[in-house]
């Protein structure tokens, strides 16, 4: 398959900052049907913030009878301090099989989508799945 990754990448992104607070990202990803968060700082892309990173340093005691103050303040980590730096990232136009190795390789669920350097999008396994289902 020939598909690029431009064809099939989400262009509607939603980031957040470095010393966004992960209640912020606890309402985007409460709120939103997607597991991923792009980090920048002044515009750049410095790391990405999974569904996953978020809920493992979370307290498992958020919003249960057994939550503490302490398990509160986890919410008040700042997303620099969970996200994953130095994300892989792909290139626009790349192939969606370049993206499907990456992927595999790597053992991620997403890729930022780069256009000379400039953040334009992410992709993600539910993508590329649709991608070659249809």
């Amino acid at each position: 398959m020939d598909i690029k990754v431009s064809e099939i990448m989400t262009s509607r992104i939603v980031t957040i900052e470095m010393d966004d607070r992960l209640d912020i990202a606890k309402e985007i990803f409460d709120n939103a049907p997607f597991h991923h968060l792009l980090v920048v700082e002044d515009n750049e892309l410095q790391g990405v913030l999974s569904e996953r990173d978020f809920l493992r340093a979370l307290s498992p005691n958020i919003g249960n009878i057994n939550e503490t103050e302490r398990d509160t303040d986890t919410l008040l980590k700042r997303a620099h301090q969970v996200m994953t730096r130095n994300p892989i990232t792909i290139a626009d136009n790349k192939t969606i099989k370049d993206a499907s190795q990456l992927l595999v390789k790597h053992g991620i669920g997403s890729l930022p989508v780069l256009q000379q350097g400039k953040l334009v999008g992410i992709i993600t396994w539910k993508d590329l799945l649709r991608a070659y289902s249809s």
